[in-house]
Formats: C-alpha cells, sequence, structure tokens
C-alpha cells in the first residue's frame, strides 16, 4: 500500500521507514509526488496536530497519509517545549542546534535530579474511505547540561536515556529504532493497523 508521509523531514523519514517496512507500506514524502503542504498546527495537543497533517495531506493526495507530531517536554518547564518543540522561540533564525541551546539555557538554574523530560510522538494515518487510527509513543529520561553524541537530529544530544546510559543522539540507528518514542507509538500503531485490517496479524 503507498502511503505519503505528511512531512519535509528527511531524518524522519528514514527512522519511520525502517520500522514501517515489515507493514507493508511503500511509504513517500509528499514531496516526492510533487507537493509541498503547509499545515497550520493549530492543535492543542500533539493528537490533534499530527490528525491535521495527515488529513491534509490525504485530501491533497487522495492517498492514505501518514503523520508523526512529535516533540521534547520537560516536567520543570511544565511540558515545555512540548508541540511547540520544533518551533521553541518563535524566531525563524533559530535552527535545530539554536532551539537546543535555548532549552539548555532556559533550564540552567533547574537542579540536577529534577531535569526530567520525555520525548512524544503520535503516530496517525488518515484514509480516503474516513479511517483514522492513531497511536501514542512515549520514552522517559532527563536532560543533559550539554550535548553528547552526532546520531540522531533535534534535541537528541541533551536527551539523556538512564537504562542505556547514553544520549538519543550516542545511540546507534538499531537501538533508537528500539527504544525511541517514535518507535514506541510505531508498535503501537502497528497493533491498530492489525485490528483495522490494514497489516497481517
Amino acid at each position: 500500500m503507498k502511503v505519503v508521509l505528511a512531512s519535509k523531514n528527511k531524518h524522519k523519514l528514514i527512522e519511520i521507514s525502517k520500522i514501517t517496512e515489515k507493514f507493508g507500506f511503500e511509504l513517500v514524502m509528499e514531496s516526492e509526488l510533487g507537493l509541498d503542504i503547509d499545515v497550520e498546527e493549530t492543535g492543542s495537543s500533539f493528537e490533534e496536530n499530527s490528525f491535521l497533517k495527515a488529513d491534509a495531506v490525504m485530501k491533497a493526495t487522495g492517498l492514505p497519509a501518514l503523520a508523526d507530531d512529535s516533540g521534547i517536554a520537560v516536567d520543570a518547564l511544565n511540558g515545555e517545549p512540548g508541540i511547540y518543540s520544533a518551533r521553541y522561540g518563535f524566531d525563524d533564525s533559530l535552527d535545530d542546534w539554536g532551539r537546543l541551546k535555548l532549552l539548555l539555557k532556559n533550564t540552567e538554574q533547574v537542579p540536577d535530579g529534577k531535569r526530567q523530560a520525555q520525548f512524544v510522538c503520535v503516530i496517525t494515518m488518515v484514509t480516503p474511505d474516513g479511517n483514522v487510527i492513531q497511536a501514542r509513543g512515549e520514552i522517559h529520561g532527563e536532560l543533559l547540561r550539554e550535548p553528547r553524541g552526532e546520531n540522531g537530529f533535534g534535541y537528541d544530544p541533551i536527551f539523556y536515556y538512564p537504562p542505556l546510559g547514553m544520549t538519543t543522539a550516542q545511540m546507534s540507528a538499531e537501538d533508537k529504532n528500539r527504544v525511541s518514542h517514535r518507535a514506541n507509538a510505531l508498535r503501537a500503531f502497528y497493533e491498530k493497523l492489525k485490528e483495522a485490517g490494514y497489516a497481517d496479524k
């Protein structure tokens, strides 16, 4: 089944494709279909924004569309940046590294032992026949005070995962695809796919 990924982020395509191969999906980016769809993320949750993106791309392509809305939530910041992780600071001049540094600056006064955080991911697929399949995944860890690791993207270099004793930017692709928020969401999503008859049981 051909499914359009409602994203312009090639890192997400690589991560998601490695996990969805077993689904029998042929995952393509919207750009491969000649589309460049900007969806205004007006939702107040990961679930709402994930649906908005998938629904818009499904309507534009006439194909099932898969969207991922994800971010980092820091307990000491009352869950910020959360759904605004990719727009943190609301400064268009900031890139991933700039937003990471802003988060470190805003948590300078948070003491060790109180730096808990989680990555959250919600996966939504919307089909032309009106089905909506959605699943959420999380990974819990803590925020470091300086980056470690060269892999991953976004806030990975400062997100420390105690069970493996490393940041998500220090993990191999295999380890990350086993424990990440995206991997956890996709595992739950796969179970819902099977229940809906879109994947073999």
